[in-house]
């Protein structure tokens, strides 16, 4: 009896450390200010989701741009993730620059870069 006791309760343990879903938060920015023709760094900052399940990629024209860097997946106390994606780019007159950020069984969603951030 003690031990099906303990068997129920680790399993609704699991279940609500588990069954939490937290949306994530998306920042995207440019290191420096947005200026045309000139070299820049395009971040992605996710944070708060759970669980970890994510995939983060920074577009150019809906294009993924190649060698950007992500960082070491971390988490807080509350056990809410965090990333940041990064790529060097230089910001070309009319391409849109972008995250698409895929949580889990969630869509897909794109977040815009706006050069004056």
């Amino acid at each position: 009896m003690k031990l099906l006791l303990c068997l129920a309760m680790l399993a609704i343990a699991l279940i609500s450390v588990n069954g939490v879903h937290s949306a994530p938060k998306v920042q995207v920015y440019s290191r420096n200010p947005g200026m045309l023709g000139v070299g820049n760094k395009l971040i992605c900052h996710v944070s708060g989701f759970h669980p970890p399940d994510i995939k983060i990629q920074l577009m150019e024209n809906g294009r993924e741009i190649p060698n950007a860097v992500q960082t070491d997946l971390a988490f807080e106390q509350t056990w809410q993730f965090h990333l940041t994606r990064s790529v060097d780019f230089t910001p070309v007159e009319g391409k849109e620059y972008s995250c698409v950020v895929k949580h889990q069984n969630d869509p897909a969603k794109h977040y815009q870069w706006e050069p004056d951030m």
